[in-house]
């Protein structure tokens, strides 16, 4: 007995499938996402099944990779693509409507003609292409016609969105390659390595940073910073504060002096974000490093052994607050030891207390004698950071022998 459809009640919740729901979720499964061949093949997949015949996209004469594209079906049943161009632009003067196509039917490889019909890829009057489809049975009917103008419509108006993705994300590239400038160099009595890791797959810079700045008396100032939030946005006040930090080293001012001016720079700008800062000076004659902390985590040094251990400083509050508050601690530093200025991206995972975290850092062991890069890549590797959460920034510095000075007893 044949089901009845009760007033009220979907066709498809009698077991009775409804063409519309079909065609729905045909139209739905092109554009998913914002790559341009795979919505082509997406087109040619659909076109085929629904058509029962072969489908192909025929990209223009000016653009990459010109002729048939995301072939679905028999290539052979295909028509002369000169043909195919020709009656996509008859199609295209002729139509009431975006994507109207035309039909005829063509010899193709094989003895007798075959129906065609050629659909132009339109969305707001720019073309990406033109669908071609063809099979060796009955012409395509009105109703083909009409619902392949619809799928070319919606596959023409995600290519034009792809499109516009990859321009604007060229444009972002080239203002991130502007803003990764790089950092200075240290006096040439310090090793110092760099390594940057910004999170995201496109990103090339964010709001993590690393700077050396030369100051007198073969002394170097080391700094790493982390602006609040990432991406493009974050960079730009990131670029604001290596600026501001450049300008105020040049005074060759203490540590803790160079963060209050900082922190008071960015609290006149209200739209500025906040950013943590570690800034390290270190004096190779006197052999001793000098820290000071704007709401960032402490530095790691390591012993001539390979042993890790971290350097407690003061920790005041991140630049942008007004409050300053920052106190210096001062430390020595031996040629044979390493040390180690980072972001919280290289050891912070989420939901664990960061204490945790950074003793997973203080657990990490180091080959003895092994330079600035060889610690880098090591911590990189044993931290995983390359699946880390956050941006990564990290700087190793070691000292160099002192030779010693005139009327210093040697031995």
């Amino acid at each position: 007995m044949e089901p009845v459809a009760s007033p009220g009640v979907p066709e498809q919740d009698l077991g009775i499938p409804s063409r519309l729901t079909e065609l729905r979720m045909a139209v739905e499964r092109i554009g998913t996402t914002l790559d341009e061949g795979v919505t082509y093949g997406e087109l040619t997949r659909e076109a085929a099944a629904q058509t029962g015949g072969t489908a192909a996209v025929l990209r223009g004469r000016s653009e990459a990779g010109a002729g048939y594209v995301a072939v679905d079906g028999d290539p052979a049943v295909l028509p002369d693509m000169r043909w195919a161009r020709a009656a996509a632009r008859d199609a295209a003067r002729e139509a009431t409507g975006p994507g109207e196509g035309r039909t005829a039917a063509l010899p193709s490889g094989g003895a007798r003609p075959v129906p065609v019909l050629c659909v132009p890829l339109v969305t707001d009057g720019l073309r990406y292409g033109v669908l071609v489809c063809a099979r060796d049975r009955a012409p395509f009917t009105r109703a083909e016609a009409e619902f392949l103008a619809l799928l070319t419509e919606r596959a023409a108006a995600h290519i034009r969105h792809a499109r516009e993705h990859e321009r604007v994300k060229g444009v972002v590239g080239k203002l991130q390659r502007a803003l990764l400038a790089e950092p200075g160099r240290p006096h040439p009595n310090l090793d110092v390595a760099i390594r940057y890791m910004p999170v995201g797959q496109s990103a090339l810079v964010g709001g993590d940073w690393c700077e050396t700045v030369r100051l007198h008396f073969g002394r170097t100032l080391l700094v790493v910073g982390d602006v609040m939030g990432h991406g493009l946005e974050a960079a730009v006040d990131m670029t604001a504060y290596r600026s501001a930090l450049r300008y105020i080293a040049s005074a060759d001012l203490p540590p803790h002096r160079v963060l209050r001016q900082l922190d008071d720079i960015a609290a006149t700008e209200p739209e500025r974000r906040p950013a943590t800062c570690l800034i390290a000076r270190l004096d190779p004659n006197r052999g001793q490093v000098t820290l000071a902390s704007a709401g960032h985590l402490p530095p790691a040094v390591i012993d001539q052994d390979g042993r890790t251990s971290l350097l407690p400083v003061p920790v005041g509050p991140p630049l942008g607050t007004g409050l300053g508050g920052y106190e210096p601690a001062t430390y020595k530093l031996a040629p044979a030891q390493t040390l180690l200025l980072f972001t919280d991206g290289l050891v912070e995972h989420r939901g664990e207390d960061i204490d945790h975290s950074l003793d997973r850092l203080a657990g990490v062991g180091f080959e003895s004698g092994v330079g600035v890069e060889g610690v880098i890549d090591t911590v990189l590797a044993r931290l995983d950071a390359a699946n880390a959460e956050d941006d990564v920034a990290v700087l190793a510095a070691q000292l160099h022998e002192r030779s010693p000075l005139p009327g210093e007893a040697q031995g």
